[in-house]
């Protein structure tokens, strides 16, 4: 039997607090925690990634499977899921944030849409298939281990992924590499973070350990490099996007296989 109206509502509350603000119809809306000023975030962002994923694959786009990594609650997966794409998969390492993607998506009653928890330093292509499509939105920033995971998610990209991160300040320079005569230049750099406040609060949105390390745009693109995507590219901000991607301290890049 399907649950009721009232009962959805019921367990709507009991999940909260959310991150994300949902319309969940006539079930109403979820209220997020974030600050209002903090809030337009999660539209600058979808803004962009549309662009990007409906510019890139245009009349395919109900072809290919696509694959969210760091899903949190869904907010993503559940817009990939409705541009009708043959097959979406949501990931995160939080089984209290998939909970609640499970019930968005149960209320929007999108079968193409499935969930599971994984940590994104343990996906392995040969478990997972590739997908044409790959979101790793607001999560390198928050990894101790960036350069494992982008390897990760290059193994299991066919074509297109989308990385939305904070980023630091650049630094240039040379490094003494085995003597005072020997240098090698810096390729950009990964400014270490301690989350542990948050971490060991349970805070929902740290990756998986207190230590965060967030690149610089060089660093980025170098990364992604090695990780085996052919290109990458930034993409420009809407015009009224959120306040840090109209300063380039947030971007959004299309990294290309």
């Amino acid at each position: 039997m399907a649950p009721t109206a009232e009962e959805v509502r019921e367990r709507v509350a009991a999940l909260g607090p959310w991150f994300y603000e949902f319309d969940l119809r006539e079930h109403g809306r979820t209220v997020s925690v974030l600050p209002p000023e903090v809030l337009p975030i999660h539209q600058t962002r979808l803004d962009m990634v549309d662009r990007v994923v409906d510019g890139y694959f245009g009349d395919r786009v109900r072809q290919i499977r696509c694959i969210d990594v760091g899903c949190h609650e869904g907010y993503y997966s559940v817009a990939m899921a409705r541009k009708g794409m043959r097959e979406v998969r949501g990931v995160d390492v939080r089984e209290t944030n998939l909970e609640k993607a499970r019930l968005v998506a149960d209320i929007y009653g999108l079968r193409n849409l499935v969930y599971q928890q994984k940590n994104c330093e343990d996906l392995r292509a040969e478990e997972t298939g590739q997908y044409e499509l790959c979101l790793f939105l607001g999560l390198l920033y928050h990894l101790e281990n960036p350069m494992l995971c982008l390897r990760n998610i290059s193994r299991i990209t066919s074509e297109l992924c989308v990385i939305e991160t904070q980023v630091v300040d650049e630094v240039e320079g040379y490094a003494e590499w085995g003597g005072r005569g020997w240098t090698r230049p810096y390729r950009g750099v990964l400014a270490l973070i301690d989350e542990g406040a948050e971490f060991y609060s349970h805070g929902g949105e740290t990756g998986a350990s207190p230590l965060a390390t967030c690149p610089s745009l060089n660093a980025l693109h170098f990364m992604l490099k090695q990780a085996g995507f052919r290109r990458s590219e930034i993409i420009q901000p809407p015009p009224g996007a959120y306040e840090q991607h109209q300063r380039g301290q947030r971007v959004v890049c299309a990294a290309y296989k």
